[in-house]
């Protein structure tokens, strides 16, 4: 057992989940929320059987998995997944994903893994996303533990030791999976990369041997892939604005990308569980220099998700387009190609900057997933 005090970062207990989905209810935002996700249903008697919620488990299963699915009927045309029969609950994981969305990426894993009869996950929240307590209750009553982003040097080895330990207690002793990004902050233009400083965070919190220590967390990866990127054009607009100066987030800004990402058309999702990595390949990394484990276990990891990275027509269309080429001209037709340019251009004719510049980032995004996968073929 861990001397850690994690009161502070574990998500909710079901003994709390009865304040919490009270003090949930008497929020303002409370009805505007459940306007825009039922708006079939009548406020006076969703809070009633709201507030009769007693448990964790079934808040997820009767609230947030429908919402999910009501988000995903309309922003969505279809939600695949694979892999899935890899796992089993008398197995704990620790889901590392590669990250287009804030919210999104999650919040999909959780509802395939709940399709699939298999528990839910603990999920990472950023202590950046904790605006006001109404945004903590949603988090940590959908099992969200906090995270601390920022700071001192001493100060992100202090919480990176303490997060890694509540990660570890989490799938080690209170017998719950964990998830968490590839790195900390989306993918911007597409390529997927694992940071080493998160690999070496989930080791901070043991003392056994290279080996044994990330064994015991059995890591997995995720990949998730969307046809349309979420927020594809506020991520074009930072790129482009970071080449030009030092880019500083706007107020609010998070919470604008959540909505944006939530509410903008996805076309095709799709998400896969790859293999867990085996006591082989960390017995590979173990055998390199110090200095190289964790490089070639983020090789691993990245090498997973370009493999099941699921590439749709809009990829293989900017991939073309944006080296002129036809190589993957067999993926799509003329019509397709030719709505995808259409998008493009509707999406950036508001931006200002310079046009072709914003369009070659734009179509980066969508490109370099293709690249990926030739370059780790």
């Amino acid at each position: 057992m861990t001397d850690f005090n994690f009161e502070d970062t574990r998500p909710y207990n079901d003994n709390e989940v009865p304040e919490v989905v009270k003090r949930i209810s008497e929020n303002e935002y409370f009805p505007l929320i459940v306007k825009y996700l039922f708006p079939e249903v009548e406020l006076k008697h969703f809070t009633e059987n709201f507030c009769k919620i007693k448990t964790i488990a079934e808040f997820q299963e009767k609230i947030m998995h429908l919402a999910l699915e009501k988000i995903f009927n309309s922003t969505a045309n279809n939600l695949s997944s694979s892999g899935f029969e890899k796992l089993n609950n008398n197995n704990k994981y620790m889901f590392i994903t590669n990250h287009r969305d804030i919210v999104l990426d999650s919040a999909i894993f959780q509802l395939i893994l709940y399709n699939n009869n298999i528990e839910t996950s603990e999920i990472t929240f950023g202590n950046n996303l904790m605006m006001s307590q109404f945004i903590i209750d949603l988090g940590k009553i959908n099992k969200m533990f906090k995270i601390v982003r920022g700071g001192s040097l001493r100060e992100i080895f202090i919480n990176s030791m303490h997060v890694s330990h509540y990660m570890r207690y989490a799938i080690t002793e209170k017998h719950n999976s964990t998830w968490i990004a590839q790195r900390n902050g989306r993918t911007k233009d597409g390529h997927d990369k694992t940071d080493e400083a998160v690999l070496k965070m989930f080791a901070m919190s043991s003392k056994k041997n290279f080996v044994s220590n990330l064994d015991e967390l059995k890591i997995t990866p995720i990949a998730i892939s969307y046809e349309y990127e979420p927020c594809d054009i506020l991520k074009t607009v930072e790129i482009y604005k970071t080449r030009r100066q030092k880019y500083i987030k706007a107020p609010n800004e998070d919470f604008n990308s959540i909505l944006t990402g939530i509410k903008q058309w996805k076309g095709n999702i799709h998400i896969t569980t790859c293999d867990s990595i085996t006591i082989d390949e960390l017995i590979i990394c173990n055998d390199m220099h110090k200095i190289h484990k964790f490089k070639q276990l983020a090789n691993i990891i990245d090498k997973r998700v370009y493999s099941n990275y699921k590439l749709w027509k809009t990829n293989y269309i900017a991939y073309d387009i944006f080296n002129n080429s036809d190589v993957f001209c067999d993926q799509y037709n003329p019509e397709e190609k030719f709505g995808f340019i259409n998008y493009i251009e509707e999406s950036l004719k508001n931006v200002e900057g310079d046009y072709s510049e914003l369009q070659e980032i734009f179509l980066q995004i969508y490109a370099n997933p293709v690249i990926d996968r030739i370059n780790n073929l």
